[in-house]
């Protein structure tokens, strides 16, 4: 797994990319373990977890050797899952892992990753899958602190599987000094003040997008907010099924 490691490293990826003219800023990394062999598929990042409708899509070789295979293609990153598992894969492979990503994706921010998309689009194809992501937003960010807990993570998920329709959300703090690894639930919370009005010099009206997240109880020591600002890797069990059952039964 040497190759799988060194690709896990950021500041090795960003020097990949750059010598492929590949910008680092605007890919996510996405690897796909296939028994000894690693699959390592490169894309344009995207904001959500739905694919693209309208756009038409190119895959390219990258790289191929012994036991490595690297793969660009545009699209989101649930696109790039799609594209692998239909059209580059011979089989469904053991473990997709995402990430790792330049923010947190804890909480609810769940529902709007890119990075956790391609967990769980694996996810529904029936095969395991970890999404990683740092609470480092730098382009240039070192992940080295994370390497033995990536590794403890994906080794026990390589062991044991995971329950079917079911991922991992895996976050880890901006501290180098992690104090540990802590299973969690999700932090229930919203995002306000979300849009920053501006004027253009041409003199028309535009929106940046930005905002705060404000967690409701994330004061609470089971959440993945609690356990990140209190320097732990937050490991947080993803369910396909959102189904209400309580509410089912209530208003049955």
């Amino acid at each position: 797994m040497n190759e799988a490691n060194d690709l896990l490293d950021s500041r090795k990826f960003n020097d990949y990319c750059n010598k492929n003219r590949l910008n680092p800023d605007a890919v996510a990394e996405h690897i796909i373990f296939e028994g000894k062999a690693t699959k390592r598929a490169v894309q344009k990042n995207g904001p959500e977890v739905l694919g693209t409708m309208s756009d038409l899509f190119r895959e390219k070789l990258i790289k191929k050797e012994e036991g490595l295979t690297i793969y660009s293609c545009n699209g989101t990153p649930c696109d790039c899952v799609k594209m692998a598992f239909e059209k580059l894969l011979p089989r469904k492979p053991d473990l997709v892992l995402s990430g790792i990503n330049h923010g947190d994706n804890s909480a609810v921010n769940v529902h709007y990753s890119g990075t956790m998309g391609v967990a769980i689009e694996a996810c529904m194809k029936g095969v395991s899958a970890i999404g990683f992501s740092s609470c480092k937003r730098e382009s240039n960010a070192s992940f080295e602190a994370m390497r033995p807990y990536i590794e403890q993570v994906v080794e026990r998920v390589l062991e044991k599987g995971l329950p079917k329709w079911t991922c991992l959300n895996v976050n880890a703090p901006e501290t180098d000094n992690f104090g540990g690894i802590r299973m969690c639930r999700m932090t229930y919370g919203e995002w306000t003040n979300e849009w920053e009005e501006r004027k253009s010099p041409r003199g028309f009206t535009y929106y940046w997008l930005t905002g705060s997240f404000s967690g409701i109880d994330e004061k609470n020591e089971d959440t993945d907010k609690w356990a990140l600002n209190h320097g732990y890797v937050a490991v947080t069990p993803i369910k396909l099924d959102m189904t209400d059952y309580d509410l089912m039964n209530y208003l049955d």
